[in-house]
């Protein structure tokens, strides 16, 4: 009889996930990963064959539900102008409880793993680039529609939103200061005209 799962894959991945993100890829052990998602080490070997492959799974679920969705969301929900704004001030919440924020886990990553791993920095590369195309799809709507400054560089003005936004998701974890993300979020608007 061919060995089944009893445990939900996606679930198992989502705490993986969140394990990652909040302690990085080399403070995560394989017994921090089975205590969080409650899944015994063989079944997790069994399924996605090793820590770093597991990490490679959570990276991409986090850019497909993280990131994708964000900009999805705010881009159907916001004018161009307002949907820019919605990103940072999402990458910039910290959580009133604990006052700290786990950061961007691609960014975190990138800072981590890209300058040594090949396909981490594929992962990590391409969702910075989907970033920058959403900012410059926002900034080429905005301007059609005047709320943007006619004058911009589309591609130049999104190449900086987007170093402003993996700034603000750095500052997060070493700096979670209201004040200070008020500001880098203020000064990446004033980018707009």
């Amino acid at each position: 009889m061919p060995w089944q799962k009893t445990f939900d894959v996606a679930e198992t991945l989502d705490k993986a996930m969140q394990t990652f993100w909040a302690q990085g890829y080399e403070a995560t052990s394989m017994q921090d990963l089975v205590e969080r998602t409650g899944v015994n080490r063989g079944s997790l070997y069994a399924t996605y064959g090793d820590k770093r492959a597991l990490f490679l799974a959570a990276l991409r679920m986090y850019d497909d539900r993280m990131r994708d969705n964000l900009l999805r969301r705010v881009e159907a929900a916001h004018d161009p102008r307002d949907a820019v704004r919605q990103v940072f001030l999402r990458f910039s919440e910290v959580n009133p409880e604990s006052g700290v924020n786990c950061g961007c886990f691609i960014t975190n990553t990138a800072l981590e793993l890209a300058p040594h791993d090949a396909d981490v920095c594929r992962i990590v590369a391409q969702a910075q680039r989907r970033i920058e195309a959403f900012f410059r799809r926002m900034i080429e709507d905005g301007k059609a529609q005047g709320t943007i400054t006619a004058e911009l560089d589309a591609g130049e003005t999104a190449r900086g939103l987007l170093a402003s936004m993996i700034g603000i998701a750095v500052l997060t974890r070493s700096r979670p200061e209201r004040d200070l993300l008020n500001g880098v979020v203020e000064e990446a608007m004033r980018r707009l005209g």
